[in-house]
């Protein structure tokens, strides 16, 4: 579930952002991890005088919206208690990496396990000496640190890792169900339409 929770802190900002996003990563990803999560991203932006530190987490069973505030809470104190942001103001959001997160390490194929994806094969030499590279499209069955089985086409197959490029979530939409669409359309609403 992809939730924000944003925390305002009188705290500045450092300069040299590289030096400071390996900084804000040594200090937050030990709280992440004693949580039960991982730390899928930081990013530190500015914005005015103000700086915006963007984190991702994620962990197996996906991240709820009581996660996503606990994180807050707790990274927050963390970053204060250490000034890692400095003396003046910056806002923390804290979410859960949407459907558009490429899936590139074995935790992110296990945790797309029922999801519909599709992943680029990765070129190899075609018998006249050009690569041919295409696309699979299937629905994640499983994945472990060997690879990942897909059903294609009702027939389940493995990929190796290093045999896929980075997939991709499809989003898929429940057909309508007739029934409730037939009984709703002549109730009146509360303005008698």
């Amino acid at each position: 579930m992809q939730g924000n929770s944003r925390h305002e802190s009188s705290r500045s900002p450092s300069r040299g952002a590289s030096a400071d996003t390996e900084r804000i990563v040594g200090l937050l990803e030990p709280a992440v991890t004693a949580m039960g999560m991982d730390l899928e991203g930081v990013r530190i932006t500015s914005a005015g005088r103000r700086r915006l530190l963007r984190v991702v987490v994620d962990c197996d069973g996906g991240v709820s919206l009581d996660d996503i505030a606990l994180v807050s809470r707790e990274l927050s104190a963390a970053l204060d208690r250490a000034a890692a942001m400095g003396e003046a103001s910056y806002t923390l959001e804290v979410s859960s990496p949407g459907v558009d997160r490429p899936l590139t390490e074995p935790k992110h194929w296990r945790r797309a396990v029922g999801r519909l994806v599709t992943a680029p094969l990765m070129a190899s030499p075609a018998t006249d000496g050009r690569s041919a590279a295409s696309a699979v499209t299937g629905r994640v069955t499983g994945a472990d640190a060997q690879g990942v089985r897909l059903e294609v086409d009702g027939e389940g197959r493995v990929f190796g890792y290093s045999e896929l490029g980075p997939g991709r979530i499809e989003i898929e939409f429940a057909p309508l169900d007739h029934d409730d669409r037939d009984n709703g359309a002549d109730e009146e609403g509360p303005d008698g339409h």
